[in-house]
């Protein structure tokens, strides 16, 4: 967002001013939307999970085991799926500008190793407040809390959650490591950042400023993607050496958990209609 900032001031001779306010100055990610949805501001950079109440055919994204690596993740939003979801968007006053990479999320907890279905039982996991998010933990056995990002250190530190689920740089950046022992690569789901604006406000604009916050976006959201993947690895192996027991989820653990989330489609589907669905699972396949 700092290189955007600089790119949209300089292309646009200063006509065009950006302020950004990091870790959630203006409120919780759910008031970032909804003030975005409002007017109040131009835009948010924010998690698919924190859009799919007011966006529920987002919740496509969040069909368990869905992408097997992130360049498929990438080639589903950048294509034809992705071109669907902006309409659902603009019915709901946002323009969805980009979509960055938060990434697979991953389970860490303080209670036991987590090797099979066995181990997420009854395990107190936060969760983001996507109701398909929750439905896979239920489906896996555990016991989802829906919980924003700014209390889960407190939560874990006074043993009220046993475990959350993110991605490893959110892990590392969060300092979960000095509060949880154990760390699975279970890649549950692979999440997004969306740059989300205000429609209105956007198509307020004239011609060649809305060209130069595209462009500017585009070189943002490349640059993000390449930097998110190269920290993705960076971040395990910086938990590792802070002191988290980290387990690799065998094949057959992998395997029992698609089986015992394989429900979950049809609770996407009937959020976001089978057409969406449908053109997901096609387009994540090919």
């Amino acid at each position: 967002m700092a290189q955007f900032k600089l790119d949209v001031e300089k292309a646009s001779s200063g006509e065009l001013q950006v302020e950004v306010f990091p870790a959630m100055q203006l409120g919780s990610a759910q008031d970032n939307v909804d003030q975005v949805r409002n007017g109040k501001l131009f835009m948010t950079w924010i998690s698919t999970a924190y859009l799919s109440r007011t966006v529920p055919e987002l919740s496509v994204l969040s069909i368990p085991f869905l992408f097997s690596d992130r360049q498929t993740a990438f080639k589903v939003v950048d294509g034809k799926v992705g071109a669907m979801l902006k309409d659902k968007f603009a019915a709901n006053g946002f323009l969805p500008l980009g979509f960055m990479e938060l990434g697979p999320r991953q389970l860490t907890n303080n209670q036991r190793p987590i090797r099979s279905i066995t181990d997420l039982k009854g395990l107190k996991v936060r969760l983001q407040p996507d109701e398909i998010h929750i439905a896979t933990f239920q489906a896996l056995g555990a016991n989802p809390v829906k919980m924003d990002i700014k209390e889960v250190y407190g939560a874990l530190q006074a043993g009220e959650l046993d475990a959350q689920e993110n991605p490893f740089a959110v892990i590392r950046d969060r300092n979960f490591h000095q509060v949880q022992k154990y760390l699975t690569n279970t890649s549950h789901f692979f999440d997004f950042i969306v740059l989300a604006a205000n429609k209105q406000r956007f198509e307020a604009l004239k011609v060649e400023h809305q060209k130069i916050i595209q462009n500017a976006i585009s070189k943002a959201v490349f640059a993000q993607r390449t930097s998110a993947a190269a920290e993705d690895i960076r971040a395990i192996v910086d938990l590792a050496n802070r002191g988290m027991k980290f387990e690799p989820v065998r094949p057959s653990f992998r395997a029992d958990m698609r089986k015992a989330t394989e429900s979950i489609v049809d609770s996407v589907r009937q959020r976001a209609g089978a057409e969406l669905v449908q053109a997901t699972l096609d387009a994540a396949a090919k």
